[in-house]
């Protein structure tokens, strides 16, 4: 009788832990999807975007065309987050147990 309030207390911090985790990579994701939608709308790199299957294609096509294209700061600092956000988010699934969390709730890297 005396481990039951373990197991239970255990079991409820696994569960706060696994909530709080998937709620941050969530909320990574979430903002990762607002850049592009913000990143289609205020720039005129939408074309490229749509036809780029990731964003390392979009990336190396910037880099390619950057000559030619006047980039303003406002789509500049949108890039610069866009990166952030995905190494950031990826780095986070890389890690222990938070890979654990992103493969139950399946969620996956942003290539």
């Amino acid at each position: 009788m005396g481990f039951i309030p373990i197991f239970i207390t255990l079991g409820g911090a696994c569960l706060l832990f696994f909530l709080t985790v998937r709620n941050s990579m969530q909320r990574k994701l979430n903002k990762h999807h607002e850049l592009l939608q913000d990143l289609k709308l205020k720039s005129k790199l939408t074309s490229w975007i749509d036809e780029s299957a990731t964003l390392n294609d979009f990336f190396d096509k910037l880099k390619s065309k950057d000559e030619k294209l006047k980039i303003g700061k406002k789509e500049l600092n949108i890039i610069r987050e866009l990166k952030v956000n995905r190494v950031q988010y990826n780095n986070l699934i890389k890690k222990a147990p938070y890979n654990w969390v992103a493969k139950i709730s399946g969620l996956q890297s942003i290539a």
